[in-house]
């Protein structure tokens, strides 16, 4: 497997460092820091005993590129997405090619095609010097990384103190909005029995005073009938008998004398 840092700034320029494993049977692995441009790239390469470097110069890089219908720059992207990485899918080689140089090799996919690009790579004119560079690139690249780390887990730590005071927050406010509501839900139920209580006692006045309001009606109402009655009993008394022959001679008289 191979490990990999890349850094990238605002500029142009771009940095990657590789531990490339060329033999997994042997375990042997070679570092590979490559510096990109837009339209070139420079490799140094170091096994820890020997080093080479490969410059791929811009007249170089548009060659190749125009052999694969590519831009320049997607060129360079792309040597740089398997020199600066390892790809799981690629096949890489670092292989004599006579008179102490190299060729390095990678294999990727495009198009359903298998396709293997490949650069020479010279001797280093000072193996110490080229190895001491690469050396010197990963200790500042390991101290930025573990001061990113440092910061990342301060960071960490902060957040996670401000979340446990956050829970604990929302905790405490829970509890007192589940109090208040308590306490607003008793004071609601004492008021809502007591009017509750009044509307009962009004029903109760009014059905009390219908019922002392129908009394006199139904006492007017029994006079009257009385009353009717005795007059229909006068009517009665008034009402002379029924005539008979002994009489008929008696009345004749005492109604004539009433006419005159």
């Amino acid at each position: 497997m191979g490990e990999g840092e890349s850094s990238s700034s605002t500029s142009a320029t771009r940095h990657s460092c590789l531990k490339l494993q060329t033999d997994p049977s042997t375990r042997e692995s070679i570092f590979i820091k490559g510096t990109w441009f837009p339209s070139h790239f420079r490799l140094l390469i170091t096994d820890g005993l020997h080093a080479w470097t490969c410059d791929a110069s811009e007249p170089e890089v548009r060659q190749r590129a125009e052999q694969w219908d590519q831009p320049p720059s997607e060129y360079v992207a792309l040597a740089e997405t398997y020199l600066g990485f390892q790809q799981p899918g690629s096949t890489y080689g670092f292989q004599d090619a006579g008179n102490g140089q190299k060729r390095l090799s990678w294999t990727f996919e495009k198009q359903g095609t298998k396709l293997e690009w490949r650069w020479k790579c010279q001797p280093s004119s000072d193996s110490k010097q080229t190895t001491a560079g690469i050396l010197d690139f990963l200790m500042d690249a390991n101290i930025r990384l573990s001061d990113e780390v440092v910061r990342k887990t301060q960071s960490f730590e902060r957040l996670k103190g401000e979340a446990e005071r956050c829970l604990s927050q929302s905790e405490r406010f829970n509890k007192e909005k589940t109090e208040f509501e308590s306490a607003v839900y008793a004071k609601f139920v004492a008021v809502l029995n007591s009017k509750k209580a009044k509307l009962r006692e009004l029903r109760d006045r009014i059905s009390k005073l219908e019922a002392a309001g129908k009394a006199p009606v139904e006492e007017g109402d029994s006079t009257d009938k009385t009353e009717s009655f005795d007059e229909k009993s006068d009517d009665e008394l008034v009402d002379p008998p029924p005539s008979t022959s002994k009489n008929v001679a008696a009345s004749t008289p005492k109604g004539r004398k009433r006419r005159t």
